[in-house]
């Protein structure tokens, strides 16, 4: 699955319309709305979007006849194979009518275009995992997390040692078991957290 590497943006005219485009990766719902809140126009004809993350999804035509904005620019997104993205694809009205099919094709057309060109990263699943560690192995452990550049946070500490919450990437995960289990000669505990 991919995501887009940075907001991007796109500008077309079409039958005197001005179609203005941006797009923009996000990590949440609440990133998606307040992106949205950012680049819409308020002086526009229309502001209409759709952002799919995860399983969460939403679109809006913004008052364009049903199923002419919002839907086409969802299917956009979908149809490129992107996810926790946000597109937003602002109107200036020309004079002249688009019809409906002529509204799916803008709306749906600017956005595919806005994305096609986007530069694209992959989207790396973490998982979090709290780590049990023996004071006297700290420091192989420290080390480890350095040399992977994992974030860390410490979560606690007890007689035996301290509790440290690790975000590894999914396809990492049983490597840096390993590598923590040989670091600390099989003594650190582990289990996922998320």
């Amino acid at each position: 699955m991919l995501t887009l590497a940075e907001p991007a943006s796109y500008e077309e005219i079409i039958k005197k319309s001005r179609f203005l485009c941006n797009a923009a990766p996000v990590e949440s719902v609440e990133e998606a709305l307040s992106f949205l809140e950012r680049v819409r126009d308020p002086g526009a004809t229309h502001n209409c979007w759709a952002y799919r993350v995860g399983q969460h999804y939403r679109f809006s035509d913004d008052g364009e006849p049903a199923g002419t904005a919002g839907r086409p620019i969802l299917s956009a997104i979908e149809g490129q194979g992107l996810d926790r993205v946000i597109v937003v694809v602002t109107r200036y009205f020309g004079g002249v009518k688009l019809g409906a099919g002529g509204l799916v094709r803008a709306y749906g057309g600017v956005a595919a275009k806005c994305l096609q060109r986007a530069d694209k990263r992959p989207i790396v699943r973490m998982r979090t995992l709290r780590v049990h560690v023996p004071f006297e192995a700290l420091g192989p452990v420290y080390d480890l997390l350095a040399q992977a550049g994992f974030k860390k946070t410490e979560a606690g500490y007890d007689a035996e040692g301290t509790t440290l919450l690790v975000e590894v990437p999914e396809e990492a995960k049983e490597a840096f078991v390993q590598a923590l289990a040989d670091a600390t000669r099989g003594r650190a505990v582990v289990e996922a957290v998320a």
